[in-house]
């Protein structure tokens, strides 16, 4: 079972006392307002979601993990590795994404767990390129983008919710852990 310890989370596999939790982080709208075409998620589609993020595990050896606090075991997220359906410019590729509770929020656990996320991906995994996709006008997003040193490549418009989207990448050579 593949684990990330940091300081102060884990990361690891998806289980089942996590749906309700998570589902719970999927129902405020503040989260999901840039992530996929904003909507919410209820219980049913947050079942669905860790579902396809299991499969993705299982396919490819890496997906998107479940974040707790080690302190007191609390799921406050997700982070992780996954292979993007678009925009198309990064179709074909390994994209790291985050979503935390809004009370953990500002407190540094999306950095936190997007570096372990990343040196898992370049050293454990043996990835060559991450990219990332950041909604226009999310700082905080764009800050722990920055954190991880990854670069701007583009600006683009995303079909799915006609979003405008800054594309991100980072290569092996530019990684400095």
């Amino acid at each position: 079972m593949t684990e990330i310890r940091t300081p102060r989370l884990l990361l690891r596999r998806w289980s089942d006392d996590d749906l309700v939790p998570l589902s719970e982080i999927h129902a405020d709208p503040e989260v999901m307002r840039r992530i996929g075409d904003g909507s919410v998620l209820d219980l049913d589609e947050t079942a669905e979601a860790i579902e396809r993020w299991e499969e993705e595990w299982d396919d490819e050896g890496f997906g998107i993990f479940a974040v707790e606090l080690l302190a007191s075991g609390e799921l406050i997220g997700a982070v992780g590795l996954t292979a993007p359906e678009g925009p198309p410019e990064l179709e074909h590729q390994v994209a790291i994404s985050w979503r935390l509770g809004r009370p953990f929020w500002g407190q540094g656990y999306a950095s936190e767990a997007a570096q372990a996320t990343l040196e898992f991906a370049l050293q454990d995994r043996g990835l060559d390129r991450v990219v990332c996709a950041n909604h226009a006008g999310n700082e905080e997003s764009a800050n722990v983008i920055r954190k991880l040193g990854m670069t701007e490549d583009a600006t683009v418009t995303d079909p799915a919710s006609g979003a405008l989207l800054t594309l991100y990448s980072i290569d092996l050579t530019e990684y400095e852990g």
